[in-house]
């Protein structure tokens, strides 16, 4: 069987894609290894009607509805290899099964890469986060600690003054703020330290003290991370898409990349972090971007 789509990668853009192309009658296999980057994140935020969903819960009810479609299959696999072929494409998964068909959608999402500090990884995505709009408001008023040597760090302490006064910006060892900025967080009363942090303390995933590398420690109770980013799957040798500055694979606004019938959507298209709203609706775009150039062939 030759499928009109196969989508890797099962997070809110590929699984929207699936829902779209599946009420459409497209033939689509779905294939997703279960290894979702927001598993650690107690709940998830920003999306309407879904506020405060659990990542469990939110796959559980996305492939209830997806899989309703008949003309859907769900592949739990992860995938090896993709060959371009003239009409299409196959997939090779680790299970041994290759998979044809015409279209290909990529929406595998990124994966975060943290500094290894003791503490970090058993608090984030419980008191230690990186998208103040996911989970500022549960963090609203506390003590907050700001991890990142990324420049942006200053557009990060300027957002994250809306929901807590009480903030210490650490640039980890590393000179990113210019004297300017700097002026700018002191008449705000937002501390800002270059030292580099030792380890992060508390216990069940709350965080209570920030311990430096020089012996001393501050109290806080959260904080925002900024990680490295890194995409997920990376096919771009056998396939020859072209990538954004961030590695994400170029494509136009309805998800075509530059690889005729290859398309990208959510993270995988973007190279940045995106909330669950924001990566449904690059699925369903992509999606009718799909079904557009099916129809199109189709009456060729």
């Amino acid at each position: 069987m030759i499928y009109d789509c196969t989508i890797i990668g099962g997070g809110p853009a590929g699984l929207n894609a699936a829902l779209v192309l599946g009420r459409a009658r497209r033939s689509v296999a779905l294939i997703d290894n279960n290894q979702p980057r927001n598993a650690v994140t107690h709940a998830s935020h920003g999306f309407l009607t879904r506020d405060g969903v659990t990542p469990t819960e939110f796959r559980r009810i996305a492939y209830n509805e997806v899989l309703h479609y008949p003309t859907v299959e769900h592949r739990p696999a992860k995938v090896t290899d993709i060959r371009k072929l003239h009409d299409g494409f196959q997939i090779i998964t680790d299970s041994g099964e290759t998979i044809e068909s015409r279209k290909l959608l990529m929406a595998t999402g990124l994966k975060e890469v943290f500094p290894a500090i003791p503490g970090l990884a058993e608090m984030y995505g419980k008191s230690l986060f990186h998208c103040p709009y996911c989970d500022g408001w549960e963090l609203r008023d506390q003590p907050l600690i700001v991890l990142s040597d990324n420049p942006k760090v200053f557009h990060m302490a300027k957002l994250l003054y809306n929901w807590s006064r009480d903030l210490v910006i650490c640039t980890n060892g590393r000179s990113v703020l210019t004297d300017k900025q700097k002026q700018v967080l002191d008449s705000r009363n937002i501390i800002e330290t270059e030292q580099t942090i030792a380890a992060f303390h508390g216990s069940e995933g709350k965080l209570r003290q920030v311990e430096f590398t020089d012996g001393s420690r501050i109290n806080r109770t959260g904080g925002f991370v900024t990680p490295q980013w890194l995409p997920q799957a990376v096919f771009r040798e056998g396939l020859g898409y072209e990538t954004t500055e961030l590695d994400g694979i170029r494509t136009d606004e309805m998800g075509k990349s530059t690889v005729p019938g290859l398309f990208a959507a959510g993270e995988a298209a973007s190279g940045a972090p995106s909330q669950l709203i924001v990566a449904a609706a690059a699925g369903s775009m992509a999606a009718a971007g799909i079904n557009a150039e099916l129809m199109e062939e189709d009456f060729a």
